[in-house]
């Protein structure tokens, strides 16, 4: 029927308007700022980074590889190199972003960014009350603003965080099986490698 849908669309209207006087699950709206509804956990505003520990720079995970920098589709992302590796979180040495810039006033949501990064060191944040005066530096963000702890992201998005922590502890216990059994080869060669111990001649008895 003609104009079918409109007439659905208009009964639900109506139906929470009138439910709203009776019901506070037919609220569709609240008294912001003043109140505010919790986002769900699949809200994505901005993107952050990751790291591990109490130290933001020293356990953070982005090595700079630059992958989410290539893929960004409006190229709000500016990504510089180290020269040099230092330790992570664990201790294994690691390059690390000098520079590591967002433009979210450019930024689109998109999540590509979370999706090609092989290391999970950048995801999506909730906090979407970023406005300010500041026109351009305000909205540029750089590493240091970027860096939240592995706890916050496991706040804002537990079951997600949940789903990471385990696939990288996996990964680590693979890493260290390997590098033991490797350890273990090594040993075992060198032991192999070692000519046995040369046997003192026997002095034969005086007759």
């Amino acid at each position: 029927m003609l104009g079918e849908g409109m007439l659905k669309g208009l009964a639900e209207t109506a139906k929470n308007f009138a439910g709203s006087f009776v019901s506070k699950e037919r609220m569709t709206t609240v008294q912001y700022p003043e109140a505010r509804i919790a986002p769900i956990e699949n809200t994505r505003d901005f993107p952050f980074l990751i790291y591990d520990g109490s130290d933001a720079m020293a356990g953070l995970r982005c090595v700079a590889c630059q992958i989410c920098e290539k893929e960004c589709p409006p190229k709000c992302i500016y990504i510089t190199k180290s020269a040099d590796k230092k330790p992570d979180f664990v201790g294994k040495p690691q390059f690390y972003p000098t520079r590591f810039d967002i433009d979210i006033s450019v930024c689109m949501s998109c999540q590509i960014c979370v999706e090609v990064c092989p290391f999970e060191a950048i995801k999506m944040d909730t906090e979407f009350e970023l406005s300010t005066t500041d026109r351009f530096g305000g909205l540029l963000l750089d590493r240091d603003q970027l860096a939240k702890s592995n706890e916050y992201y496991k706040t804002i998005h537990p079951t997600e965080a949940a789903e990471v922590d385990e696939r990288l502890a996996e990964e680590k216990a693979k890493a260290d099986a390997k590098a033991k059994a490797a350890a273990e080869a090594a040993a075992a060669k060198a032991v192999q490698a070692t000519p046995p111990p040369k046997e003192a001649p026997i002095k034969e008895a005086d007759a």
